[in-house]
């Protein structure tokens, strides 16, 4: 297959929706001749920060001269962006004939009658990165869970450390109404005596995730537990983080803007703490300068400065917090926010802790079939109607939005990783546009 067909084919399959189970991806494996056994794994699962955690923890790695696989989710711009060598991207050429190769493994299974159904779009895009890290030779693999983790395509592998970044409400359809339950689910990536590692605060989801480990016999490693120490200081447009673990003191700040990235480097912190204990010794100027070189789209990102742009995928109550602190600390107030969310979202919840922050508010959307109408969205947010606009093309929803501040004010696009990546497309079309 060629690029355009390669997206078309995933285009189908993506039409044919989520299921739950790891049979397919364990069959596809096994006709794979388990490439996911060639190397370590380290498997990162939760709420918010699991991408910003494999990054961290991909480039420390990187430092150390360790040939690393990392594989994400989702895309900003091209789906090519899920599965890296290190922070270099899959080449097109590789991709599509891997692709090539899965698609033909799938059609026979399903021709011999060892599959009923072509394995999910993540789970196709899962064994894909899985089969180009063995092609590569990696010594290790990030990978980030998608939803949830006991029946998550990632799941299948056996990885030498877990980890749980945080637990908030999220995906409530499929994973459970409290956070006991998003919890337990979120859990479902522990393995027998394989150490987890939780940054998890909140005390209900952390009970439940202790009691899953002390099932399995996997040690419980508590990253804002005894015998650590967090602490945070804002100096000028950055904060400095002091973390310590078992009387060792990191210092780092982080090229990630915002307080929670201080955090997410703590799990990094922890995971890079475990395998210098296991494999390998990891130095700790080097885990420190890994957690302040890491570069990771559409978290925070800003794209311009004049007019001031920021980009960050918030889609949770816990994600829209950690967003507000930010503008509250560093901008002040914003001239516009471009808002666009996926309509399984808390809508009203988030728009309550974001909308407040701009004197306009303009609603998109993006094209995915989950993309909220604007019309949804105004539904569920009258208390902001008089600040409202209603659009439906990001493209002109942008160009007003720049027009609008010219040069002097700021603009947020939040809701969702997608209306980012829908904007970053724009953006990159349109960069004379933009100063950065």
């Amino acid at each position: 297959m060629n690029y355009s067909q390669c997206l078309n084919y995933l285009d189908h399959i993506q039409a044919l929706g989520i299921k739950f189970g790891l049979d397919n991806v364990r069959t596809v494996l096994k006709e794979l001749n388990n490439p996911q056994k060639q190397f370590l794994t380290i498997q990162v699962a939760g709420s918010n920060g699991k991408g910003s955690v494999c990054a961290m923890f991909t480039q420390i790695l990187t430092l150390h001269k360790i040939r690393c696989g990392l594989f994400t989710s989702p895309h900003l711009v091209e789906v090519e962006e899920r599965i890296r060598i290190g922070m270099d991207i899959i080449p097109r050429k590789e991709f599509c004939s891997l692709l090539t190769l899965l698609k033909e493994v799938i059609q026979k299974l399903i021709k011999r009658k060892e599959l009923k159904t072509s394995p999910t779009y993540f789970e196709i895009m899962t064994l894909l990165a899985l089969l180009y890290f063995k092609e590569k030779v990696v010594d290790m693999a990030v990978l980030e869970v998608g939803m949830g983790g006991r029946f998550d395509a990632t799941t299948v592998v056996d990885p030498v450390i877990t980890a749980i970044t945080t637990i908030s409400d999220e995906h409530q359809e499929y994973l459970g109404r409290s956070l006991a339950e998003i919890a337990f689910e979120k859990a479902g990536i522990i393995k027998p005596r394989v150490p987890v590692i939780s940054g998890v605060i909140n005390e209900e989801a952390k009970r439940t995730i202790i009691d899953r480990a002390c099932e399995l016999e996997a040690p419980f490693i508590d990253v804002f537990g005894e015998n650590t120490g967090f602490s945070e200081k804002r100096m000028d447009d950055k904060y400095l983080f002091e973390y310590t673990l078992n009387g060792d003191t990191y210092e780092y700040s982080s090229f990630l803007p915002g307080s929670h990235q201080g955090k997410n480097a703590a799990v990094a912190i922890n995971i890079a703490d475990q395998i210098s204990k296991k494999y390998q010794r990891l130095e700790k100027n080097k885990i420190t300068k890994g957690i302040e070189s890491t570069k990771w789209e559409g978290r925070l990102e800003i794209i311009s400065k004049r007019p001031l742009i920021i980009m960050d995928g918030a889609h949770n109550i816990e994600g829209a917090k950690a967003l507000r602190k930010y503008v509250d600390e560093f901008i002040g107030s914003l001239s516009i926010l471009i808002f666009a969310v996926m309509r399984e979202k808390k809508i009203k919840e988030i728009s309550h802790i974001l909308f407040p922050t701009a004197e306009k508010v303009i609603l998109t959307l993006f094209p995915f079939h989950k993309s909220a109408s604007p019309q949804e969205i105004l539904s569920q947010t009258p208390d902001f109607r008089d600040k409202i606009s209603c659009e439906s093309d990001p493209e002109q929803d942008l160009s007003t939005a720049v027009r609008s501040v010219y040069n002097k004010g700021s603009i947020l696009i939040a809701g969702s990783l997608y209306i980012v990546g829908e904007m970053k497309k724009i953006i990159k079309a349109n960069h004379s546009l933009f100063s950065p």
